[in-house]
């Protein structure tokens, strides 16, 4: 069964709190905004007929959840309103944890909602609208590939591959399974000694750092964030080559290459990513 919370900083609500304990928050039947996101298309028109398809730009994600809040006593469901209400008016991540646990989330903000119709009741319904920025959910779980540089016998893709290597250069394939649905964002940390570092995606783009690692040194190169600091987190940036490409992982199994020079025992490359997905049930 998927569980569903609305986190913000400061506090956790379980939204299906009424199944489980009976009081509290319940997620019901109607909610909208999990499937596919909107998207907008973009269309080239020539003086011809029709049109041809130049591309499609993922929008932000519309949610609406409706809500059943259930207290214990009049003043129990007060304090479960204005519990809500200090959530929702926060930065907050919506979070779907499936049946093997892993949690998928989004950032999500407060957009509307919340009406309430008041009785003597001890419990009420609503309606909470909010955006997701990011229309894509991030999986709590981190893919992790390492590259090892062994100037011995060791190769060096121990778990992918089995090519002997020249005693201070570390080259080779490394494998990618990316278990979401959309590409991934890498994010590669390199530990000295090395230099000269390239990696080059499955379609042949490739992100080349030119500068050089002692033992004592590492680099942390972020993808999506288009940053590459060294471990004190100094800007490397400026020791790209020129038209670097901060590739992605394509969904499903695929094969970069990965070069290190000047490498020893101690060298090493992680390169990990968190798996995407358009839905989560």
């Amino acid at each position: 069964m998927t569980t569903l919370l609305l986190e913000s900083e400061r506090d956790v609500l379980d939204l299906n709190g009424v199944a489980d304990e009976g009081v509290g928050y319940q997620a019901t039947k109607g909610a909208t905004g999990f499937g596919l996101p909107s998207v907008a298309a973009q269309w080239l028109e020539g003086a011809g007929d029709g049109a041809r398809f130049r591309g499609r730009r993922v929008l932000p994600r519309d949610l609406d959840i409706p809500l059943d809040i259930v207290g214990q006593t009049r003043t129990h469901l007060a304090s479960l309103i204005s519990r809500l209400a200090r959530v929702v008016s926060e930065d907050c991540t919506l979070v779907l944890v499936d049946e093997q646990g892993v949690r998928w989330s989004t950032p999500v903000v407060w957009t509307g909602g919340g009406e309430l119709e008041l009785d003597d009741a001890t419990d009420v319904q609503t309606v909470i609208s909010f955006r997701a920025p990011d229309p894509y959910f991030t999986a709590s779980t981190i893919s992790t590939q390492r590259v090892v540089g062994d100037p011995g016998t060791t190769p060096f893709l121990s778990a992918v591959s089995s090519m002997p290597l020249a005693a201070s250069q570390a080259i080779g394939s490394i494998q990618l399974d990316n278990g979401g649905d959309v590409p991934a964002y890498p994010v590669w940390e390199i530990y000295g000694p090395g230099r000269d570092l390239t990696v080059t995606s499955p379609t042949g783009e490739t992100l080349r750092w030119t500068g050089t690692l002692t033992a004592a040194e590492k680099l942390i190169v972020d993808t999506r964030a288009g940053t590459v600091k060294d471990g004190k987190g100094a800007n490397q940036y400026t020791l790209l080559d020129t038209a670097p490409r901060f590739w992605t992982v394509p969904p499903g199994v695929s094969t970069a290459t990965v070069r290190l020079l000047d490498t020893t025992a101690a060298s090493r490359i992680v390169c990990s990513w968190r798996p995407r997905r358009w839905m989560v049930i």
